[in-house]
């Protein structure tokens, strides 16, 4: 079956063939330490699975719920590193931004803009974003029906720009609860872009600080992780950290980055066997 995704290239990787691909790295810039070691890390484990990473890592957090807890370093600390890590280690690299005036300095350093689900309908964000010419990351908000992500890339496209993936991480279903709802998968799908699955942000419990082991459903992560790459995503988010129990932000639901290999392999497995059944003129 000729593959009806589009391609966008994002640095040398290519998303949206039959390679799976890996956006991974900690939530929020930390220490030089932490960023290096998690690089390491995923250099090592890309080479050995043969599974290309885009590096991914936030220079603000600003949707905390507490203005007490850690948000990173800021943009242009921020940018220092991840231009260091790009230059070190030769990822492509995705940070997400949330004001139109952050758009065009990140994408001096980042190939990938990424939009924050809850800012996923705000056209000046959106558009400015798309301006810098940067591949966008449109990560579905948890209040759109996923066939409705269709309008913010048509915001992109509208300035020029149809390098653009989507990024789905469940839903809110009331009482803190996200939902990954199968059918998702299916809809964004069919707009034609790139289709990622964020893992581990779909696990996340809200209302509960993400350093309380309750702030995550760390357990079913390799369910809905089979779930997702069963149902025909292009590519995995999850964020890593080298000792996720002490991460400054979403210590409860980023995986420890020494355990992704293992994590990853039944994910290969299942996207080898998914590509072949895509292949077989069947509509997946």
């Amino acid at each position: 079956m000729k593959n009806m995704t589009k391609i966008v290239n994002v640095g040398n990787i290519k998303c949206g063939t039959d390679q799976l691909f890996l956006i991974s790295g900690p939530c929020v810039i930390e220490t030089e330490e932490v960023m290096m070691r998690t690089a390491e890390k995923l250099k090592e484990v890309s080479e050995r699975t043969k599974v290309p990473v885009i590096y991914k890592s936030s220079f603000t957090k600003d949707n905390r719920s507490s203005v007490d807890f850690y948000q990173g370093p800021g943009l242009d600390e921020g940018l220092k590193m991840l231009q260091r890590i790009k230059k070190d280690f030769g990822f492509p690299i995705l940070t997400d931004i949330h004001y139109p005036a952050q758009a065009a300095p990140a994408a001096e350093v980042c190939d990938v803009l990424q939009i924050p689900a809850y800012l996923c309908m705000q056209t000046t964000l959106v558009a400015e974003a798309a301006k810098t010419g940067a591949v966008i990351n449109l990560k579905h908000g948890q209040f759109l029906a996923p066939e409705n992500m269709i309008r913010p890339a048509d915001k992109c496209v509208s300035v020029g720009n149809d390098k653009i993936i989507l990024t789905e991480r469940g839903y809110t279903f009331g009482y803190n609860d996200l939902v990954v709802d199968p059918r998702a998968f299916y809809h964004l799908r069919n707009t034609g872009y790139p289709l990622v699955f964020d893992i581990t942000h779909s696990i996340r419990k809200y209302g509960i600080p993400s350093a309380d082991p309750r702030g995550g459903n760390r357990e079913v992560m390799p369910t809905i992780a089979r779930a997702g790459v069963a149902a025909g995503v292009d590519g995995v988010f999850i964020e890593t950290h080298p000792d996720p129990s002490k991460a400054l932000c979403d210590a409860a639901s980023q995986l420890c980055v020494y355990d992704l290999e293992e994590f990853l392999k039944p994910l290969m497995d299942l996207h080898a066997v998914e590509v072949k059944y895509r292949h077989q003129n069947v509509t997946v």
